[in-house]
């Protein structure tokens, strides 16, 4: 027996918690394991003297007696209680959870299926409104000959013989050992010998459902409908799994999304940027007109109130924005291009400046080759 503190020898405080002391072992042990140190009797001494104190500080009443009279409280020649474990049962005390449930595992029972991913395209007229569509899905159903069971009609599952219908088996590694899954009933307790011949056993079935879906107006690319318990039906009787449908809006030839609000390039002549005029732009509920004022520069921004996107999650409805760009005319004939050519000679007649951005931007330009030649 180690006559050094026990406390010590983890590296506890008297009046650490059982959590503490546990996890100060499992350092120790996985540090200290003769598996990660072969022929290293020093390692393999500080491992047994830490197992040794964990069994002692890990035990009420042990722990108790330690305190009151130290290693005479616990040293069974001097009539203590004595280390009586082994090193396999408290190893395995420490570690089962990380290896497939440990003690506490029991069998394997009914499982909930997995849960499905579906992805589905709409227009952006069917995510701004709503919309009710319907998808067909390959998914795992619950076999209806069996029932889900698996056992042909009739019949009945066995008790597994390796593991006893305990759904866990001990397996030996050195001098210690692990509980793990049984292989060979994967931890259900039970085996199929006489399996359903529609499902082979499995207790489900591939199938294609069709499903309605409700599509909430304003949805967008990245949300996701859930169906409940239309996912892949459990194992054993478990309850199904979830489908989830992950929404893609496809791109819309004439408006953008982003958020609540729309946007949208609306071309306008020369004449009616000059000139000014109304112009009939669309909406996702209509037609509007959209007045332009005389001396629209290109790019100007305008704002449709209330002609963008309540979206789903809640809030106001966003606008629509709507951005002018100014077309340049192409195939002139030759009367067209000689009132062009009037139009501009008259821009030089009186001595005004006709054009807002054209002074600035030559003082630019010389002001940058000024700098050049300094």
């Amino acid at each position: 027996m180690s006559k050094r503190d026990y406390y010590e020898v983890l590296g506890v405080e008297r009046g650490a918690d059982p959590g503490a002391v546990k996890k100060a072992y499992r350092r120790l042990a996985m540090k200290f394991h003769p598996d990660r140190n072969p022929d290293d009797t020093a390692a393999d001494e500080k491992f047994k003297e830490a197992t040794e104190a964990y069994e002692i500080l890990s035990n009420a009443d042990k722990r108790e007696a330690y305190d009151r009279h130290g290693h005479a409280g616990v040293d069974p020649q001097a009539g203590g209680a004595g280390f009586e474990g082994n090193f396999s049962d408290i190893f395995g005390d420490v570690f089962g959870d990380i290896f497939s449930g440990g003690r506490g595992g029991g069998r394997g029972g009914a499982q909930r299926g997995s849960d499905l991913r579906y992805g589905l395209e709409l227009d952006l007229e069917q995510a701004v409104h709503g919309d009710d569509v319907e998808i067909s899905v390959p998914v795992l159903t619950a076999c209806e000959p069996c029932s889900g069971k698996g056992s042909k009609p009739g019949s009945t599952p066995v008790t597994c013989q390796d593991c006893a219908g305990a759904g866990q088996v001990r397996v030996a590694q050195g001098f210690f050992s692990i509980q793990q899954t049984c292989p060979r009933c994967r931890g259900a307790g039970q085996v199929i010998t006489d399996p359903c011949n529609s499902c082979q056993g499995a207790g489900r079935v591939e199938k294609r459902k069709t499903l309605a879906v409700q599509i909430p107006p304003g949805v967008d690319t990245g949300d996701r409908i859930r169906l409940t318990g239309e996912g892949e039906a459990g194992m054993a009787g478990g309850p199904a799994g979830d489908l989830y449908v992950q929404v893609e809006v496809r791109e819309h030839a004439i408006f953008t999304r982003d958020g609540r609000n729309l946007y949208c390039e609306v071309p306008i002549s020369f004449v009616d940027a000059a000139l000014g005029g109304e112009l009939e732009v669309p909406t996702l509920d209509g037609r509007v007109r959209l007045k332009i004022p005389p001396e629209t520069q290109t790019n100007k921004m305008f704002r449709l109130r209330g002609k963008g996107v309540t979206p789903v999650r809640g809030g106001g409805v966003g606008d629509l924005l709507c951005r002018v760009n100014l077309e340049t005319p192409v195939k002139l004939n030759d009367k067209q291009k000689d009132l062009l050519k009037q139009f501009k000679e008259s821009l030089t007649e009186g001595g005004k400046k006709h054009s807002p951005k054209e002074s600035s931007w030559f003082q630019g330009v010389k002001d940058f080759f000024d700098r050049l030649t300094d």
